[in-house]
């Protein structure tokens, strides 16, 4: 019995350890990948880039915030479900006052989705993705 549990536990670990190396390896090849920066702007209570067109691909968001007077942040979901927020889009960190930050890069599939901001506070704009 004990030789049983033995060769499980083994076989589990390699499993696990071979997942593990496949996401890491998936990440770095994405981040390695030429993934496109898309530049948002905001100002007082909107942003100045009302709608999206883009590819499918790797994309990172650089978001400005051109003299809002207040921290500002950015937020991607599919239009379908807009309280599912894409987190890999939101900027590593806020965005001060007439400062630029940017998102993690973000695969995006064909689709349309919203982006928005709930600290300015803005109006949901459209991304779709061809």
């Amino acid at each position: 019995m004990k030789k049983i549990i033995s060769i499980l536990v083994i076989a589990l670990t390699f499993t696990l350890t071979a997942n593990a190396q496949k996401n890491m390896q998936q990440d770095a090849m994405i981040k390695d990948s030429t993934a496109t920066i898309v530049s948002l702007e905001q100002t007082k209570g909107a942003f100045t880039q009302k709608t999206v067109t883009l590819k499918e691909g790797h994309y990172i968001f650089e978001i400005a915030n051109n003299n809002v007077g207040h921290q500002v942040g950015f937020v991607l979901a599919p239009k379908a479900n807009p309280e599912a927020h894409i987190k890999t889009a939101y900027v590593t960190k806020v965005v001060e006052n007439n400062t630029k930050e940017t998102s993690k890069v973000t695969t995006l599939k064909k689709g349309t989705y919203v982006y928005f901001c709930p600290m300015n506070p803005t109006p949901q704009y459209t991304l779709i993705v061809e």
